[in-house]
């Protein structure tokens, strides 16, 4: 929580945007390694004659398509240079960012159980480090 009108002001102390660039980098990294690992099951030829408009696909198609451009991939990246920029530029984001993103990413495991949404705990772990830290530091 920033308190103060100083504390609200001031950039982010060297160490915070250090592990803040982390963050970022790693919702990039989980972004890129969701799409290798998707990728190779797209069904192109569907997706490009229509078939999700018409609402012809079978539900594995479907699922592909919300699995990578329809999922977590676009944002995901995003989200990951929003936070590099943010850190470049001393910004400093609370502990609600990491807050949001272990509660969404709790709901998501709840919902389908283990899998590749454990890897944003890892993002959020820094966010949550990278607030501790520049706290300390005022």
């Amino acid at each position: 929580m920033i308190d103060t009108p100083a504390q609200r002001e001031r950039p982010a102390s060297t160490a915070a945007a250090r592990l803040t660039r982390l963050a970022g980098w790693s919702l990039i990294t989980i972004a890129v390694l969701h799409t290798a690992v998707f990728v190779p099951q797209v069904p192109w030829g569907e997706w490009l004659d229509g078939t999700l408009r018409s609402g012809e696909a079978d539900m594995e198609s479907v699922a592909v398509f919300w699995a990578l451009p329809g999922g977590i991939v676009v944002p995901g990246a995003l989200a990951g240079a929003l936070l590099i920029r943010g850190a470049r530029q001393g910004t400093r984001f609370g502990l609600g960012v990491a807050i949001t993103l272990v509660a969404w990413v709790s709901a998501c495991l709840w919902l389908i159980g283990p899998s590749g949404f454990m890897f944003v705990y890892v993002t959020a772990g820094l966010l949550i480090a990278a607030a501790v830290v520049d706290r300390r530091r005022a």
